[in-house]
């Protein structure tokens, strides 16, 4: 389990960061959002990825933590199963929209989001 949340806090990272820079202009807008942006995100979804990256995925890599006891909060405790087993749905979710993109960048990131579910469903079914 520990390998997994390892694993899912460190792609995890990696997309945070990956919404940051799309927040700041970043010209990857063909890899995101439906990839239906060449360059620049428009302001909307900059603002969309910028709450991505600053706010809902390390979010969501606190509570993979807390539920892998990598730290010990008692915040959470009750939900973090069905947190993790929703994580994991999520994000093969976002795979399968990952693949379907008429981006064919965009369709880089299935692998990710499946390597997040099945980290996710790994960490669940040790819960």
């Amino acid at each position: 389990m520990t390998i997994a949340a390892v694993l899912a806090v460190l792609l995890l990272a990696v997309i945070s960061a990956f919404q940051i820079a799309l927040a700041v202009g970043a010209p990857f807008g063909k890899a995101a959002w439906g990839g239906k942006h060449e360059g620049a995100l428009p302001k909307r979804l900059r603002i969309a990825s910028g709450i991505a990256g600053f706010f809902i995925y390390p979010v969501i890599i606190v509570v993979i933590l807390i539920a892998s006891d990598l730290i010990d909060v008692d915040i959470m405790r009750e939900a973090r199963d069905q947190l993790m087993w929703a994580f994991a749905g999520l994000f093969a979710l976002g795979a399968i929209a990952n693949l379907v993109s008429r981006s064919r960048v965009e369709r880089y990131w299935a692998v990710v989001s499946l390597a997040l579910a099945v980290c996710c469903g790994i960490i669940a079914a040790a819960l």
